[in-house]
């Protein structure tokens, strides 16, 4: 694989103009979805800025929200933009989670599982620190379609350049669809497993407002289109320009589909559910 579909994840601010503003219409569908009852435990993985916890908090009523991310940037933004006492945020491996087994009702995670090397340690590792009766559950952007803002740019990137077909998110993240997540989700032992698709409208002002978040470098198409020359980045550029279609303001309306997945950890053999649980601090509860 090119160097060029190595991601880089450095700033907050650029994140938020990325995807982070979409993301947070699905996260509120998805956690409408899983129903989840006030007074949970949650862990969030690969919290990011905080989106996911932003809207746990606002929705949810959780008793606690423990969020964890790879990138200093983001953690220090998720810092200073969620001040909840309920909250707390550390840097630290989705594939080997800093926190004890059995030790949340709910453990969630948002645009995170195709970015990381080995999705099902990850989900694996989810279940491990999720209490018996408790869910696991996560969503990912749908690469091959359902992401507009994003497949149009790879349909004229590799249209223009077809060498960097593999670069292509589509091809790079298969596990971004609903038979993967699926299969992913039940061979990991989780019970229960069901899959649901959740779109959201995207809105532009124009085409510098679709188009700018592309300078961000946040993301496998930013991280692509920044390793380029100006001539080949003009060159997408000018050809997007073509393919979008405006509304007479100048606006332009897209849709962004995300899946999303979820399971439950199966109760355990001869023990109740507060007797197999922990805390946060690893006592027994």
């Amino acid at each position: 694989m090119k160097d060029l579909a190595k991601e880089t994840w450095s700033s907050g601010e650029a994140y938020e103009r990325w995807v982070g503003r979409w993301s947070r219409a699905v996260a509120a569908e998805f956690l409408a979805w899983l129903r989840v009852p006030p007074g949970q435990a949650w862990g969030d993985v690969g919290c990011g800025t905080g989106v996911l916890t932003e809207r746990i908090l606002a929705a949810c009523e959780p008793s606690s929200v423990d969020g964890i991310d790879r990138s200093d940037a983001f953690i220090a933004a998720a810092h200073d933009k969620i001040k909840d006492p309920r909250v707390r945020f550390e840097v630290g491996d989705a594939l080997a989670l800093p926190w004890p087994d059995r030790c949340y009702d709910v453990v969630v995670s948002g645009l995170v599982l195709n970015f990381v090397a080995q999705p099902e340690a990850m989900v694996r590792e989810m279940k491990r620190v999720t209490r018996p009766g408790g869910r696991v559950a996560a969503y990912v952007w749908d690469y091959s379609g359902g992401m507009q803002m994003v497949r149009h740019f790879w349909d004229v990137a590799i249209e223009l350049r077809p060498h960097d077909a593999e670069l292509d998110q589509a091809e790079r993240f298969p596990i971004c669809r609903p038979d993967a997540l699926q299969t992913l989700f039940a061979e990991a032992g989780l019970d229960a497993v069901a899959v649901r698709a959740v779109d959201v409208p995207m809105h532009f002002r124009d085409f510098d407002d679709y188009w700018q978040p592309f300078l961000g470098k946040q993301g496998a198409a930013p991280t692509y289109l920044a390793g380029l020359d100006a001539a080949a980045r003009e060159g997408i550029r000018e050809a997007l320009r073509a393919r979008l279609v405006a509304a007479d303001d100048g606006s332009i309306a897209m849709l962004a589909r995300a899946w999303t997945v979820q399971g439950s950890v199966g109760l355990l053999a001869n023990s109740s559910y507060a007797a197999t649980g922990i805390d946060r601090s690893g006592k027994a509860i």
